[in-house]
Order: C-alpha cells, then sequence, then structure tokens
C-alpha cells in the first residue's frame, strides 16, 4: 500500500470511482466519500492530500476548506478543489482559502495525476526541511547544515556546544542533570570534568545573546532551556 493517502469529496459518484481508480493505479491508497459532512466525521489528519469538489449538499467544498484550515490538527494539508465552476472569482476565493490548486471540470485524469503528485512531492519537501530545523524565536538551528543562526546570522559553535543547544532544543522546559549530559554529549569520552559541562554552557550563553536567559540553571540539578 502506498504511503500517502488520498480524500476524495464529491457528490459525483461516477467521477469519484473514475478518480479513484486513476489514483490507485499510480499507488495512491483512496477513500472516497460525497459530500464534505461526511468528510468532517473522519480523521483528516490521516490523508496526505484532499481533492474537493466546490458545489456539495449544505456544507460547500469553500465551506470545507475554511473549517480545515482553521484547524491547528489540519491547517497545512494539501487541498486540491476540482470544479465546474471556473470563473476567476472562484479561483481567487478558492485560493484565499488556502488551496494549492484548482482543476476545473471536464479535466485531464493525466492532469490531475500530474498535480497531485506535484503537489504531495511539494508538502514531503517542506515537511523534510521541517524536519531537519530547530528554532525558538530567532534562535534557529539547522540539522543538516550543522549550523546556528541567531536572527538569520551564522553564529559558530563547537560540536560539543551544538549538541547540547540541539539537545535542549528538541527538550524545552526539561531538566538535564549534569550527569544525563556527560552521558548523552560526551558518551564517547572516557574521562570528563562535570565542570566542562558549566564551561561549555557559558560558551553557550554569550553566544545566543538576549536567548541566554532561556538557559536556566536549577542550583544542584543541572540545567534546562525555557520557553
Amino acid at each position: 500500500m502506498s504511503k500517502y493517502r488520498v480524500l476524495v469529496v464529491d457528490d459525483e459518484e461516477d467521477l469519484c470511482e473514475i478518480i479513484r481508480f486513476a489514483l490507485e493505479v499510480e499507488g495512491y491508497s483512496v477513500d472516497v466519500v460525497y459530500s464534505a459532512e461526511e468528510a468532517l466525521k473522519m480523521n483528516i489528519t490521516d490523508y496526505n492530500l484532499l481533492l474537493l469538489d466546490v458545489m456539495m449538499g449544505e456544507i460547500s467544498g469553500f465551506r470545507m476548506a475554511h473549517m480545515i484550515r482553521n484547524d491547528p490538527k489540519t491547517a497545512h494539508t494539501p487541498i486540491v478543489f476540482i470544479s465546474a465552476k471556473d470563473t476567476e472569482n472562484d479561483r481567487l476565493t478558492a485560493f484565499s482559502l488556502g488551496a494549492d490548486d484548482y482543476i476545473t471540470k471536464p479535466f485531464s485524469i493525466r492532469e490531475m495525476l500530474a498535480r497531485v503528485k506535484a503537489i504531495i512531492g511539494r508538502f514531503d519537501s517542506k515537511m523534510k526541511i521541517g524536519l531537519q530545523i530547530l528554532s525558538y524565536d530567532k534562535l534557529t538551528i539547522n540539522l543538516e547544515k550543522k549550523q546556528v543562526l541567531l536572527e538569520e546570522k551564522e553564529i559558530r559553535f563547537t560540536k560539543k556546544e551544538f549538541e547540547i543547544l540541539k539537545l535542549f532544543l528538541e527538550n524545552r522546559n526539561r531538566l538535564f542533570t549534569r550527569e544525563e549530559l556527560l552521558k548523552r554529549i560526551w558518551s564517547d569520552e572516557a574521562f570528563v570534568l562535570s565542570r566542562t559541562i558549566d564551561v561549555n554552557i557559558t560558551r553557550i550563553r554569550r553566544k545566543i545573546g538576549r536567548y541566554e536567559r532561556n538557559i536556566v540553571t536549577k542550583l544542584g540539578l543541572g540545567y534546562c532551556f525555557e520557553g
């Protein structure tokens, strides 16, 4: 089964079956419902892309898109409208609601497949980029490039400083004892003084400007990044 799931929402049952067949041939996992009301009962977060008709029952595709975009859990789910409404105002309404594409009926199945593939590809790329970035306000770590940026300017960090800050940003508000930090950051070294941690923390604080206050010392316990 494909790792990509598509939900088709359209009240034209014959068209839904054509779309389902075409997508499944390309390896997508497809679910079909015939109204926005049915779709909204489903777990939208399960899907990588939604294909929505505009004119449906009591809840239109536009209204459904508005509801999806206003739910933090589904706000970034790609939406493609498929509709017989083809005026400029219809398209502008769709894009103002956060649509990723707008396909007018009748349409080429090959073109639809190409657009679906392109949008899912872009969304995948954004997700991968998101996984490579850690940030707190204007303090950012690029995990792939091993860079620390402060207000978009690169700050030079040693390997150990980078690993400590990365650990803090991945686990904000969590307390790390000195013993934990030694085990996680210096696991490959036979003997390290506890004072080494304090020295590295001091250097990190100096480098991250106003965010130094976010690295809090818990006396007798350890450190945490609050925020």
